[in-house]
């Protein structure tokens, strides 16, 4: 087999025609692995980050 048989494609949510490089605000999500929390934690419904979340 080959790569093209073996590999897998997902469709893409972007919008068709939208320029991702100019500036906006853009909805991101990370998966860590079994969830754990890095870089912050959830308390009375806000994210309150720590060190690794505040870093750029």
């Amino acid at each position: 087999m080959n790569d093209e048989t073996t590999s897998h494609h997902r469709r893409s949510i972007r919008l068709q025609g939208y320029d991702y490089a100019q500036a906006g605000a853009y909805f991101m999500t990370i998966c860590t692995q079994q969830r754990a929390c890095l870089f912050g934690k959830i308390v009375n419904g806000e994210m309150q980050l720590n060190g690794a979340g505040r870093t750029r």
